[in-house]
């Protein structure tokens, strides 16, 4: 398995992969899937923001899994803080795919002096919240039935992963 940043080619099967986590899952909180113009416009408006979106593929196959991270709000007070998103592909879970996508994201916030990684996590997602456990990310917060999907109130679980030492920030 190859992680890589995504280009074009990747498109289909990252719209593939955000569609069915929207249909079947509670890790997106949209009711209505994507196109491939849709999925284009946000991997060149990360790409333009200086942000990676990777992606896991066995060799010339199509795409297992994707991640990326964005600002965390649009404050330039909080420039130093990201959140980000992985999915992979529903048949090609727990064979660590998630855990090497998120590997090459962090590493990626790093380099680019960020200081927090953010994630926003459905509270039931067991899967998910110890994928991040696994990799070091704390619980910091809980907010109750802040959103619904399949007709149900969901908690969005906080969790965030320090990703420097520094004792300040950089300007």
């Amino acid at each position: 398995m190859e992680i890589r940043d995504a280009g074009p080619a990747d498109i289909d099967g990252i719209t593939a992969i955000y569609n069915d986590a929207v249909l079947h899952t509670t890790a997106i909180w949209n009711d209505l899937t994507v196109d491939q113009a849709n999925r284009t416009a946000w991997l060149a408006d990360r790409q333009k923001a200086g942000y990676p979106v990777l992606v896991a593929v066995d060799g010339d196959g199509p795409v297992l899994g994707y991640a990326s991270f964005g600002d965390w709000r649009a404050f330039d007070g909080y420039r130093h803080t990201v959140e980000h998103s992985v999915y992979v592909r529903d048949d090609q879970r727990g064979r660590g795919i998630g855990v090497a996508l998120m590997q090459a994201l962090i590493g990626r916030a790093r380099a680019i002096g960020k200081h927090v990684m953010v994630a926003g996590i459905e509270a039931n997602n067991a899967g998910s919240i110890g994928l991040h456990e696994k990799l070091g990310f704390e619980h910091v917060g809980h907010l109750k039935e802040v959103g619904m999907k399949f007709g149900a109130w969901l908690d969005l679980a906080f969790m965030q992963l320090k990703l420097d030492a520094r004792p300040a920030p950089d300007a």
